[in-house]
């Protein structure tokens, strides 16, 4: 347990352990994928599938954890197995190869505790949202934008399915710092739903804007 001394008294004892025997799905091994697998397997979460069809490219430098000179080119998914094997081996890193579709994110959610959204497209969190709903877990969204970002928490009861309706917003840019804080809120409120914490961001949106250092809460009728 001396791994995890430091998450004391923060996460106790008998909560890490807790953790250990959870697995989460990380829908997207990107700006905000990389952060949060690093995040939940430094933290203790057991078991960990890496969800992700694409490969990394000179673009990706500026923003994504696992993006590297020597893994471009290379899978996604792949590099967040073998970042985690050197950072947490008590940690089971699951690499799945494939971009979630409505084809398969039934049988990808199975088995699973939570599903985290680090996706980057309306339509793919509409199906990933539906998948958790119909297997019972929580689906921990969050999004990017330039200097902005947006988390919420479902549960299986809760539908925010109008947020991401419509078409996309313009572009905005990615940043490392806005990747970096959001993905953070996510793998905290990952973690308070996996212990059953309260103060989760439920029924509400938090609206983070990083331009201004403001933080805002806009309540929803779920």
């Amino acid at each position: 347990m001396s791994r995890y001394e430091r998450n004391a008294p923060a996460i106790s004892p008998e909560e890490q352990k807790i953790l250990a025997r959870k697995k989460v799905l990380v829908a997207g091994c990107g700006g905000l994928g990389g952060y949060i697998i690093e995040f939940l397997s430094r933290i203790g979460v057991g078991q960990i599938t890496a969800v992700d069809g694409d490969t990394f490219a000179e673009s990706n430098l500026n923003r994504q954890l696992l993006s590297t000179e020597q893994t471009i080119g290379r899978s996604k998914a792949e590099c967040a197995k073998e970042r985690i094997a050197v950072v947490n081996p008590e940690v089971t890193v699951t690499p799945v190869y494939e971009f979630i579709t409505e084809n398969n994110a039934d049988s990808l959610l199975s088995d699973h505790d939570a599903v985290v959204d680090a996706l980057d497209s309306g339509k793919a969190r509409l199906i990933v949202a539906a998948a958790a709903r119909k297997a019972g877990i929580p689906f921990i969204s969050g999004a990017i934008g330039g200097w902005y970002g947006r988390v919420i928490v479902l549960y299986p009861n809760d539908n925010a399915d109008f947020l991401w309706q419509g078409n996309p917003p313009s572009p905005a840019g990615n940043l490392c710092c806005t990747a970096a804080h959001v993905a953070s809120v996510q793998s905290a409120e990952t973690v308070k739903v996996l212990l059953n914490r309260g103060g989760i961001i439920r029924g509400k949106i938090l609206e983070i804007d990083l331009f201004n250092a403001r933080w805002d809460e806009i309540p929803l009728n779920l």
